[in-house]
């Protein structure tokens, strides 16, 4: 996994000790690191300095963690947003979400997945800044918008590159084929479902993944993508 070197990520949260722990652990991996206790001050911070990640506690006093999500969506700002919550609540979540929450963790949490949730993010989010990444026998280049796979270019429309791209990003997780229409082709598309498995049989064969070890089919519940 890539350093942080130029990443600039605001922490928000009143629980000193946490603060601290996250501080230390992504300064160690390169990204600017920028602090605040409360709602308001957050705001602040972000209009002035412009974070790419946004850490952001649920619970604080005054103005809380979903009020703070609310105003930095609502300035149009391309933050990536991850918030931090006490409590596994679906309803919490749901909401964070509906906000325009980009990710969700509840404490405790271990700082390795946070550290991948905030690479995920920025891949989405800021392509350009991290360049070239690696997953297994995968390498994704946006800046060329090529993958490639056992050191091979896949020759790929710019669907099947987005589409292979998010398996892969996401490898080890069922994507229904709802949310693939979802993430890849929008909320608007008009088409079939079975689009979908039209693409993952072109993938399959571009990738000589004839025995789908490498693609997994769920029957009912969607894809997988298992890498060696």
């Amino acid at each position: 996994m890539q350093t942080l070197n130029g990443i600039k990520i605001l922490i928000v949260d009143d629980e000193a000790a946490i603060v601290q722990f996250l501080e230390m652990g992504l300064a160690n991996e390169g990204a600017h690191i920028i602090t605040a206790e409360d709602g308001k001050s957050a705001l602040q911070i972000a209009a002035e300095l412009r974070p790419h990640v946004v850490i952001l506690d649920v619970m604080m006093p005054n103005m809380d963690g979903f009020a703070v999500c609310r105003e930095l969506k609502e300035e149009g700002s391309q933050v990536a947003i991850i918030m931090l919550t006490a409590k596994d609540e679906v309803e919490d979540r749901v909401y964070g979400l509906s906000l325009g929450a980009d990710d969700y963790l509840v404490k405790p949490f271990s700082f390795e997945e946070l550290l991948a949730r905030i690479h995920a993010r920025l891949r989405n989010q800021f392509p350009n800044l991290l360049g070239e990444v690696t997953y297994g026998p995968f390498r994704i280049d946006d800046k060329r918008k090529e993958i490639r796979y056992r050191d091979e270019v896949a020759e790929l429309s710019p669907t099947e590159y987005s589409l292979l791209k998010y398996m892969v990003m996401n490898h080890g997780v069922v994507l229904s084929k709802s949310l693939m229409l979802e993430k890849i082709w929008g909320y608007d598309f008009g088409g079939e479902q079975n689009i979908v498995e039209v693409y993952i049989r072109s993938l399959r064969e571009k990738l000589g993944d004839k025995e789908h070890r490498l693609i997994r089919t769920l029957r009912g519940a969607g894809y997988r993508m298992d890498l060696p």
